[in-house]
């Protein structure tokens, strides 16, 4: 493990984090795998009651190699870089047929996706937008994930939104399996432009998806994340990561995290720490 900013990271390459997803027992209990990137780091650093969410998580995992290089230019320690997009592509490729739930993508993402991978079946939940704002969509997402028992849960929505599923899964009796909070790397599976592999290599992924959406990205890329790299310089100077703020209540969290059915759910019961699943 590696302390990053402030975050327990593992050190695992791809190959180890897919041999380790494919020799997790069938039905141990649910837990799930984050892949925290800049934007994260950014977001945990500004909202700091997510960061139980990520502790929580089986596996952290860094999704940033331009993050990686520059603490490594600045003298400082860095985990091993293990992108969502890279696990999720090695782990379909490793998959005999099975069962696979999806949350996430529309469903012309999901025909392509089917067609790229036509031995696995998927099964397919797209909740709404604003999933945060609507309680009852949020547990609907929460419960197809439980009922579909499946090994792997991809649940593609972006963050915090996906880890944030992944947490009031972990929380649902008898849910079983693990979740991956991989934001859009099955859009790359079912056949969207990456950037070249030059550009991942040099940390500069994030400059190619800028050029592609920036209406979307560029707020983020620009604004919200660049405060990260100066927490990088500070460390450099204190020789020490600045840790965040100590943990605070998930305030913000939907009453759906915490309530077990039936519609609509109970008071939201005190967030708790489970081991880990073996």
């Amino acid at each position: 493990m590696t302390d990053f900013l402030g975050l327990e990271f593992n050190d695992l390459s791809v190959a180890e984090v897919v041999a380790q997803l494919l020799a997790r027992r069938r039905f141990a209990r649910f837990t799930y795998i984050v892949t925290p990137n800049a934007d994260h780091m950014a977001r945990l650093k500004k909202q700091p009651y997510l960061r139980q969410i990520y502790e929580r998580a089986w596996i952290r995992l860094l999704d940033s190699r331009v993050l990686s290089i520059s603490a490594q230019l600045l003298g400082l320690e860095a985990p091993s870089v293990a992108t969502g997009a890279d696990i999720t592509a090695a782990l379909l490729a490793a998959l005999a047929p099975e069962v696979i739930a999806v949350i996430g993508l529309t469903p012309s993402q999901m025909e392509k996706l089917r067609a790229a991978y036509p031995a696995q079946k998927f099964i397919h939940h797209a909740p709404p937008q604003n999933l945060l704002r609507d309680d009852l969509a949020f547990r609907r997402a929460r419960d197809f994930a439980v009922r579909t028992n499946a090994r792997f849960t991809f649940i593609a929505l972006g963050s915090p939104l996906q880890e944030m599923l992944a947490y009031a899964i972990a929380l649902q009796p008898g849910s079983t399996g693990v979740g991956l909070c991989i934001g859009a790397s099955l859009e790359y599976c079912a056949g969207a432009k990456r950037a070249p592999g030059w550009m991942q290599r040099a940390g500069l992924e994030w400059l190619h998806r800028l050029a592609r959406d920036p209406r979307r990205l560029a707020r983020r890329y620009l604004l919200h994340d660049p405060p990260v790299f100066f927490s990088l310089l500070a460390a450099r100077f204190k020789r020490k990561v600045p840790r965040f703020p100590p943990d605070q209540p998930l305030q913000s969290q939907p009453a759906a995290i915490s309530g077990r059915g039936p519609y609509p759910p109970p008071r939201p019961e005190p967030l708790r720490k489970i081991p880990d699943a073996g």
